[in-house]
């Protein structure tokens, strides 16, 4: 028995093999979710939603233009008949200090980070509300809440940190129709956005502001995921939770 059995979920950038999409599009479908793999590149969509087996569907979707997103949920509307789960996923980071953040840095940041949160939420909000059910959920980062302080720039804090308040305000509007909007800040998870960019030197002191002592997995968030878009987080909207070994505890 699955926790998504019978459901039907879009993950936004979950093309990268090793990314917190594809790891959190794999547990889904093993839990019994039918998954749409969102991405710039169809072809690699394509090829990660045939990784998760029969059914699973990839599409050619650029989450910072509010067309392409309102068209991708309406072939997965008519070819579904609902759609019960949204992880915006799709995310860049650049580690720029404050100085260095040039306008185009600035918008690049915002745009996929925040504005792409805002308009595939924004497509798949009609449809949550008239089937008077649905679960969104929208990745922000231990960026937000501390200030950057390992890859990203003070730009991708603060869209990280836009996330947030997005994500509060939508649950706040939505909460009637019964579709809740919850985020997860993860801090330092092992994928191919961090590999390579540390020395040995900067790695142990990363570690050592985890009491956990470890890296995250791609596949401790994708469980955290899980849990906001199942019904055991039936009761839980605008909730941000923290999934970081304990590296925020002050």
């Amino acid at each position: 028995m699955g926790l998504l059995d019978g459901k039907f979920a879009i993950i936004t950038g979950a093309a990268s093999p090793r990314g917190l999409g594809k790891a959190t599009a794999r547990l889904f479908a093993e839990h019994g979710a039918t998954v749409a793999i969102l991405d710039l590149d169809e072809a690699a969509a394509r090829a990660a939603a045939a990784d998760l087996g029969e059914g699973h569907v990839g599409l050619a979707c650029n989450v910072v233009d509010k067309a392409a997103c309102v068209a991708a949920v309406e072939v997965l509307r008519k070819l579904w008949g609902r759609i019960d789960i949204l992880v915006n996923n799709a995310g860049i980071t650049q580690p720029l200090k404050f100085m260095e953040i040039e306008p185009e840095n600035y918008d690049a940041v915002t745009d996929v980070n925040l504005r792409g949160t805002l308009y595939m939420s924004q497509a798949v909000l009609p449809t949550m509300r008239a089937q008077k059910y649905g679960s969104i959920v929208n990745l922000s980062s231990v960026s937000a809440q501390r200030g950057g302080g390992i890859f990203g720039g003070p730009h991708y804090s603060a869209a990280k940190a836009g996330v947030l308040g997005l994500t509060k305000a939508l649950a706040r509007e939505a909460a009637p129709d019964n579709v809740r909007a919850n985020a997860i800040c993860p801090g330092f998870i092992a994928t191919d956005i961090t590999a390579g960019k540390l020395t040995p030197e900067m790695h142990a002191t990363v570690l050592a502001g985890i009491p956990m002592g470890r890296a995250g997995e791609a596949s401790d968030v994708a469980g955290c995921a899980l849990f906001l878009a199942s019904d055991l987080s039936a009761y839980c909207t605008g909730s941000e939770v923290d999934v970081n070994g304990g590296s925020l505890i002050h």
